[in-house]
């Protein structure tokens, strides 16, 4: 992979529209475990982080082997601002464990769009309480936009769209909250010049995972034997694909892009997850549900506009996976 000083804005913009699709996918292979493995939404994000953290690990050893003036070190990064790593891997536990239970609850495709609309909507709203951030008539639009898609979800929910889909919006909500805080955190330290960004993730990921443990050993850690190696295959995909080589993409294309232009292309994701959803899932949205859909991912498109129109925004950390 190019070193992203060098990398051209063309490939950065397919690195990350690469990198969202492959997000996409993780709802969807969340929604698969839930038949075939028998495990909950704390033990399936437990064994993404660990999972994940093992292969970004690998590539932090590699990095170090290869350009170890650019690699930071894990114990270093943490040592200069524990707290900072802890609230992360917290944020970060809490961001993906509450997407994934909101897929079981609202379906893949109302989980991932409240979760990825919403989201930002509470960045702007918290950048500008807390950071004094100003985004002028776009991010108004945008916060505006986003709160009338989750009222119309919220209106046209019912049955058809998951089993319990206000319960499952509520997880969403919960998801967009945790995503927020990171990427709040995130933005400040870049003020700071504090940090690597890959090595901020590392750790991230090591402190959710020892979180997450205690929690999925009570719910039930291993899935069912009856077809373990599907189930196996399914979680080691969700740490390789949709985590360490999405997040690798993902960083190494925002050397290369902006911010404004990350956002936009980064809304393949949810795309992504609606098709997944509508074809592989049999998901069917009524015109209501549809329509706060619409204005919610309007609601990223508003955002971009502003970061377009207003001063240079700072590439923040974005939470993993708009992470997934």
């Amino acid at each position: 992979m190019q070193s992203s000083s060098a990398l051209p804005v063309r490939q950065g913009v397919l690195y990350i529209a690469v990198a969202a699709t492959a997000w996409g996918t993780g709802g969807a292979v969340a929604a698969e475990l839930y038949d075939v493995g028998g495990i909950g939404p704390v033990s399936i994000s437990f064994w993404r982080f660990l999972t994940g953290l093992g292969l970004l690990l690998a590539a932090h050893l590699i990095r170090r082997l290869r350009r170890p003036e650019r690699a930071l070190s894990l114990r270093a990064t943490f040592a200069a601002d524990k707290r900072r790593g802890l609230i992360t891997g917290i944020g970060l536990a809490v961001y993906q464990t509450a997407y994934f239970a909101s897929v079981q609850q609202a379906g893949l495709t109302v989980a991932t769009v409240v979760t990825l609309g919403s989201g930002p909507v509470l960045v702007t709203v918290g950048a500008r309480i807390m950071l004094g951030e100003h985004t002028g008539l776009a991010g108004a639009a945008a916060v505006g936009s986003g709160i009338a898609g989750l009222v119309l979800l919220m209106g046209g929910a019912d049955g058809s769209i998951g089993p319990d889909p206000f319960l499952g919006i509520g997880y969403a909500l919960l998801s967009a909250v945790g995503y927020a805080g990171v990427t709040l955190l995130g933005r400040a330290a870049r003020r700071k010049n504090s940090g690597g960004t890959f090595e901020e993730t590392a750790i991230g990921f090591a402190v959710g995972t020892v979180c997450l443990l205690p929690m999925a050993l009570l719910e039930g850690l291993l899935p069912d034997m009856e077809r373990v190696a599907w189930a196996l295959g399914l979680l080691v995909y969700l740490g390789a694909v949709p985590t360490a080589l999405a997040y690798a993409l993902f960083f190494t294309g925002l050397g290369a892009v902006r911010a404004a232009t990350a956002s936009v292309v980064a809304l393949v994701e949810p795309l992504t997850a609606a098709v997944i959803g509508i074809v592989v899932f049999g998901e069917r949205l009524n015109v209501i549900v549809l329509t706060g859909i619409a204005l919610l991912l309007f609601a990223v498109l508003f955002l971009a506009a502003s970061r377009d129109a207003g001063r240079a925004v700072p590439r923040e950390t974005p939470a993993p996976e708009n992470g997934h």
